[in-house]
């Protein structure tokens, strides 16, 4: 290697990579491809870097109870669980990104919001966020970004310097930064916090109509939030202050509840939609797709066993009822892969039959045997067969979700749309979702934030990211910080 030349990155195998940032896709907005063996194998090795622990949202804590329809939806979708009336009984599990099982539930971080729908068509899961966007919208990017929240591999302590490195070098994350230095970054409880799904989804209707839609859980309680003072505080008195919250208050009677509304979007309208609205960065304004309400999920019912009915409860956005499908959201495709694939390690072969994950509905399969198999089809155990096995049946619950694609495989962002930017949402956030108490909280975070342990240069990439987002706020944040 020429001195002072950069390593270049390569695969395990030693080959050189094709990018950092990009999945190989049919187009620029295209499927992701299973020859992209890089990527695959950044999300396989990436998935058995913990054992037996979750990777990623390793602390946290849930409950069960159902949900309830109580609009008709029935024009957007056919799926069993949103017909009017339909109640369904569910599992949630609510989380912290970054920390380990031992972290504490007051720290500023994102917080997971995953619930398991069991309905008479399988499993239908929805694996979300307290927050409506994400720091990436490519998966070729997600292992890099929660290596750079992880302990650090020479002293084994988390280093903010790391985590700004990586925010600066990805524009796209600025929407989420704001959200997580701003008051939401820090719930009060996981009562009082929504939750989306973030990604973009697809509902079909009986006639076979399509729509994009988004989920947002709102908290009946009302949004509330911790200072900082006030989650560092809880952090040493009480590290499980959010599970055992949960726990007393279905325990004495208070089940909390979320209301569920749905942004509709017609299909045809994504194509030439002022931005992408398939970018897991973005949010799509209410004045474009109001909130069209839906039904309300009740949380009623405490695990009796932690360990069996919430630490191997196993989410994977690839289990999808008829009526709902994927999108073209890069994250989401990648995720199709990626959640499945690390239950497999963490769990075992065989995590579906676990009492909390098996389906209420009748399971036909010809999977067989490995590690913990307790229920193995008879024969015949192959398809196609003249025996009389189960067989698909497309007529009756319809074929796999689609959408036209064309292009050459590629490397690439998404196809520009008039008005993409990574800043204007973000700025939008300060500017119009945030009262001025607001925006002085979200700059004494920041600059609290930046004092533990960001250098230069990153430091001044910082500043610089913020103006970005809005100047006033970035002048404040370095005028602050070089204040001491």
């Amino acid at each position: 290697m020429i001195e002072n030349e950069r390593p270049y990155t390569a695969t395990d195998a030693g080959i050189p990579a094709a990018s950092d940032e990009y999945s190989l896709t049919v187009g620029p907005g295209g499927p992701i491809l299973l020859q992209d063996a890089y990527v695959i194998q950044k999300m396989q090795h990436f998935n058995r870097e913990r054992v037996p622990e979750r990777v990623v949202h390793a602390k946290g804590g849930g409950a069960f109870g159902f949900f309830e329809v109580t609009e008709d939806v029935s024009q957007f979708t056919k799926a069993v669980m949103f017909q009017p009336g339909k109640r369904t009984e569910m599992v949630a599990r609510f989380s912290s990104v970054a920390g380990e099982r031992g972290y504490a539930d007051t720290v500023r971080d994102p917080r997971g919001f995953a619930l398991k729908f069991y309905t008479e068509h399988g499993n239908y899961d929805m694996v979300g966020n307290n927050t409506p966007v994400f720091f990436v919208r490519d998966p070729q990017k997600f292992q890099d970004f929660i290596h750079s929240q992880k302990r650090r591999a020479d002293n084994g302590l988390r280093d903010n310097h790391m985590q700004w490195d990586f925010w600066t070098l990805s524009p796209e994350s600025a929407h989420q930064v704001t959200y997580l230095m701003g008051d939401r970054g820090l719930p009060k409880t996981w009562r009082n916090m929504n939750g989306y799904s973030s990604h973009t989804n697809a509902w079909e209707n009986a006639g076979g109509e399509k729509f994009w839609v988004k989920y947002h859980f709102k908290t009946d309680l009302g949004v509330e939030h911790l200072t900082e003072a006030e989650g560092h505080a809880l952090a040493g008195e009480n590290p499980d202050a959010h599970i055992q919250d949960l726990y007393q208050a279905i325990k004495s009677g208070n089940a909390p509840t979320w209301t569920l509304s749905m942004q509709v979007m017609p299909f045809e309208d994504a194509a030439d939609y002022r931005f992408n609205p398939f970018d897991l960065t973005k949010v799509w304004p209410h004045g474009d797709y109001p909130l069209i309400k839906v039904g309300r999920m009740v949380l009623d019912r405490n695990p009796e066993n932690y360990f069996a009915e919430i630490e191997q409860a196993a989410f994977e956005p690839s289990n999808m009822i008829p009526g709902i499908g994927p999108s073209p959201d890069k994250m989401l495709l990648g995720r199709l892969f990626s959640y499945p694939d690390t239950h497999l390690h963490r769990i075992g072969p065989n995590y579906l039959q676990l009492p909390v994950n098996r389906p209420h509905s009748p399971v036909h399969t010809y999977n067989r045997d490995g590690a913990m198999r307790y229920e193995n089809p008879g024969d015949p155990t192959y398809a196609p067969n003249s025996m009389g096995g189960p067989a698909a049946d497309p007529d009756r619950f319809g074929r796999d979700f689609s959408w036209s694609v064309t292009g050459e495989i590629v490397r690439a962002a998404y196809e520009p749309h008039a008005e993409d930017d990574d800043f204007v949402q973000a700025n939008g956030m300060v500017n119009k979702a945030m009262d001025e108490p607001g925006r002085q909280r979200l700059v004494s975070n920041i600059i609290g934030h930046l004092k533990q342990g960001v250098q230069e240069p990153v430091l001044s990439k910082v500043f610089e990211y913020w103006r970005k987002v809005d100047k006033a706020v970035g002048d404040q944040v370095e005028q602050g910080f070089r204040a001491g």
